[in-house]
């Protein structure tokens, strides 16, 4: 071969290369657009507490209720929780994936050595001179057939091939010319794919935010019960001793003290119920921190109450909803992989281009291995075509085309998902507002009919069973309407848990996959 042929097949590989872009098979991706409402406020009329604001929302959301140890606990779980960290570690399987999926769109570069000791058969060489001195013979006329035939079998007795030393170093190089863009394909697929695991780790992240955030309402909810529960236990202790003391005087039955009796001890009951739920919720919080059992007991002992929701909730416009939740981004991302991939399975009914090259050294003695003249080079194209392959393309382009129309389902799915997610805890935000509202009222009014009662039975004009109804009452209406208070502030973070907001300043990960795929752009081994 000559330097000639060299410089034009390299020609005729970078001519290639430059049409590759222009015969790319297989659909074209058009984003899709999401559906979304004109405003949130629709169903926020009425609210008594909070209403929301489509003002610009804060990533740290769970900085409206001004709680420090909850801002210290979900600071603290971007690091610590398990679930998170183990998403991780699937992006950078992910980001790997990306990395040998780029490969293939640039040359493939080894360099090779060998040393091999060979004897290959004497016997089989005398018989091929033999036969090629036949063939002399026969096919000769004259004097020289007669003469170099004869020569050639008389040789052939004494021709022996020599133990062989056999040495080669060389380069060899492989490239695939992207005519109809299945490399091309394929490497978009792996990056929407590496796109789709970095969104599903910023739902986990969102997921693990919105349960501690939920954990912690519910243990504020239940410190704030045990509280109240432990003060009505004061005041049943004294009604029971005021019973007794007006049983021994001889002005009630002795169902008055047992009555109370039954009351204390019932509340006593409700009283180590509350305390188990206590424990097994701040448990929950540790487990989310990945730290063991009891070790936030010390910090969450003391009972800071329920965390006040805002009078107003900024949430953002309902158009940055799309970009906002990580499932829809995942959704759009899976739909991205699917059409790459329906090209790429395109592009295999197409030949395959690809350029083979190898330059080195080969010798029959290590000493001569480094002349000029050992040396040793070949390239050239080569061509694949698949003429029958019995179904197996046809049945993977299927295959790939029902899996696109199944990812575009699935985004339509996930979008209207959302969106009914964001309009239910709306819901819920406002109602629960509304029924909080109907138990201070509750609290209100039994608190004075308990007050009455209790004056009315000191003076001896009612008997004890409308003062422990009366208390009953309002114990029950104070445990509600402190249920109300923990339920509307975790109805507030399943608002922005719905919003799909707390992982963009946790999460400045974008760069570094960009970093991943620049550092993949550039040929390496």
């Amino acid at each position: 071969m000559s330097a000639a042929f060299t410089s034009r097949a390299l020609l005729c590989g970078c001519a290639l290369s430059t049409l590759s872009g222009c015969l790319m098979v297989g659909p074209e991706y058009h984003a899709p657009k999401p559906w979304a409402p004109a405003h949130y406020t629709n169903h926020m009329a009425g609210a008594p507490d909070s209403i929301v604001s489509e003002m610009k929302a804060d990533s740290h959301w769970w900085s409206v209720f001004h709680d420090p140890e909850l801002t210290s606990l979900e600071d603290r779980l971007v690091n610590q929780n398990l679930s998170f960290r183990l998403a991780t570690a699937n992006l950078a399987q992910s980001r790997a994936q990306l990395i040998m999926a780029d490969a293939e769109r640039f040359p493939a570069l080894s360099a090779s050595g060998s040393y091999q000791r060979s004897q290959y058969s004497t016997k089989q060489l005398q018989e091929i001179i033999g036969h090629v001195a036949g063939g002399i013979a026969q096919s000769e006329g004259g004097s020289i057939g007669s003469t170099v035939g004869p020569m050639l079998q008389n040789a052939a007795g004494g021709a022996t091939i020599p133990l062989l030393n056999q040495w080669r170093s060389a380069i060899d190089a492989t490239y695939e010319i992207d005519l109809w863009g299945r490399v091309a394909h394929q490497y978009d697929a792996a990056k929407a794919d590496l796109q789709a695991t970095d969104e599903e780790r910023r739902s986990v992240l969102i997921a693990q935010q919105a349960d501690m955030a939920h954990g912690y309402m519910s243990l504020r909810g239940d410190q704030q019960r045990l509280k109240i529960l432990r003060d009505n236990l004061k005041v049943l202790t004294q009604i029971a001793t005021i019973a007794q003391d007006r049983y021994r005087g001889g002005l009630v039955t002795e169902l008055d003290v047992d009555s109370a009796q039954a009351r204390l001890h019932d509340t006593q009951g409700q009283e180590a119920q509350l305390e188990q739920a206590v424990a097994q919720e701040e448990n929950a919080l540790a487990l989310l921190l990945g730290a063991p059992p009891g070790s936030l007991n010390t910090e969450l002992e003391k009972n800071a109450g329920v965390p006040v929701v805002p009078p107003v909730v900024p949430v953002g416009l309902p158009s940055e909803l799309a970009h906002r939740r990580p499932d829809i981004r995942e959704a759009e991302a899976r739909l991205r992989g699917a059409v790459a991939e329906v090209g790429e399975a395109t592009a295999d009914f197409y030949p395959k281009v690809t350029i083979n090259a190898d330059f080195g050294f080969q010798t029959l003695s290590f000493r001569d291995l480094g002349f000029w003249n050992a040396r040793a080079w070949n390239v050239g194209p080569s061509i694949s075509l698949p003429i029958f392959q019995g179904g197996r393309l046809y049945g993977q382009l299927e295959l790939k085309k029902y899996a696109q129309k199944a990812a575009a389902i699935s985004y339509q799915q996930t979008v209207i998902k959302a969106w009914h997610d964001v309009d239910n805890a709306l819901i819920a935000y406002r109602d629960e507002q509304l029924r909080r509202q109907g138990l201070q009222n509750a609290v209100r009014d039994n608190g004075k009919a308990l007050m009455l009662a209790q004056s009315q039975y000191r003076s001896g004009l009612t008997n004890y069973l409308n003062v422990l109804n009366a208390q009953a009452q309002l114990q029950s209406a104070q445990l509600d309407l402190t249920n109300s208070d923990a339920t509307m502030a975790t109805n507030l973070t399943r608002l922005y848990n719905a919003l799909g907001g707390g992982w963009e300043d946790a999460l400045p990960d974008s760069r570094d996959v960009a970093k991943a795929q620049l550092a993949s752009a550039t040929p390496g081994p």
